[in-house]
């Protein structure tokens, strides 16, 4: 109860400091919680780091940071070859928390500066193809949840966290603004005509526009969770599945990214409407382009280009 008191009294002394070793991994950890980088972070990112860091110091947290070496986290990657993308994740934060070290003097040299990452080639999240969004359409018609969240991400292209927060206090004359939670990026994207009707057949009293079952706005683990049902809800006569394994809302942001660059918009176009905010986050996510329709009309551009100069052709 004295804890809790100073606590409430703004002390800043950490609770349960004297169960924890100083200069353990568990305490580099805990300060780094504490520090301007990690509080600078958006909530989303601040929990997908707290989850990695935390099953670390589960198994590591009494160990000396003074004592890490590389052949412990060579160790560690190794005993994660089978999910890479979860250990380079890990040894990006070791680096994090080791840099951490060095600032609070508890180390002076870097054990994580040689390690390498494991090989892993990855597209990262699935993008949903043209014949998946029309087979989502026609089993999820207009009027049901299920077709005005895929509205909203597959017209205005949002992360989950930003789209369970929209609401109609995000759209004025006919504009969708809002502040990405991620980021602090702001992004305004002009309703487009199947989104809005959509919207306008919403009761005008709804916190947000996407509601749970219980007519309460959602978190955004529990759109996920939702949304991978209605994906797997999407059956034909028979009910068998008609949409593959892995296709998520993060999928559908690519999907409206990769629309965009078919449609000949321009990198800055794209940022515009995703708040992306460098070129190789737009490229990243625009390699799912129709590379064949986008060869097309470029060979179009240059017959144009050729008709317009009259360009004159070698006899045989």
């Amino acid at each position: 109860m004295a804890e809790y008191a100073a606590a409430m009294e703004g002390d800043k002394a950490e609770i349960g400091k004297k169960q924890t070793l100083q200069g353990s991994i568990a305490a580099l950890i805990a300060s780094y919680y504490r520090s301007a980088e990690y509080s600078g972070m958006a909530d989303s990112t601040k929990r997908a780091v707290r989850n990695i860091l935390e099953r670390f110091r589960a198994e590591h947290g009494d160990k000396r940071v003074a004592h890490l070496e590389k052949r412990h986290i060579q160790k560690i990657m190794a005993g994660k070859a089978t999910t890479p993308d979860a250990a380079n994740r890990l040894l990006r934060l070791l680096r994090t928390l080791i840099a951490h070290a060095i600032d609070l003097g508890w180390r002076r040299d870097d054990p994580t500066a040689s390690v390498k990452k494991l090989r892993h080639r990855t597209e990262g999240f699935t993008t949903w193809e043209e014949e998946h969004i029309d087979a989502f359409l026609a089993h999820h018609g207009a009027g049901s949840r299920a077709h005005l969240a895929f509205s909203l991400l597959l017209h205005t292209g949002p992360r989950r966290g930003d789209v369970v927060r929209m609401g109609r206090q995000h759209v004025r004359a006919g504009v969708l603004s809002i502040v990405q939670q991620k980021t602090g990026q702001e992004v305004s994207i002009p309703v487009h005509p199947h989104l809005r009707a959509a919207l306008d057949a919403l009761p005008k009293d709804n916190l947000t526009f996407i509601m749970s079952e219980r007519g309460k706005p959602m978190t955004p683990e529990g759109f996920t969770n939702w949304f991978r049902k209605i994906v797997e809800a999407v059956v034909d006569d028979d009910g068998k599945r008609l949409l593959p394994d892995g296709l998520s809302p993060h999928g559908l942001r690519k999907a409206t990214c990769r629309r965009l660059a078919e449609a000949g918009c321009s990198a800055h176009e794209i940022m515009a409407i995703s708040g992306y905010q460098t070129l190789a986050e737009v490229t990243r996510y625009t390699v799912a382009a129709n590379r064949v329709y986008l060869a097309e009309r470029a060979v179009a551009a240059l017959e144009q280009q050729e008709a317009r100069t009259k360009t004159v052709k070698p006899a045989p």
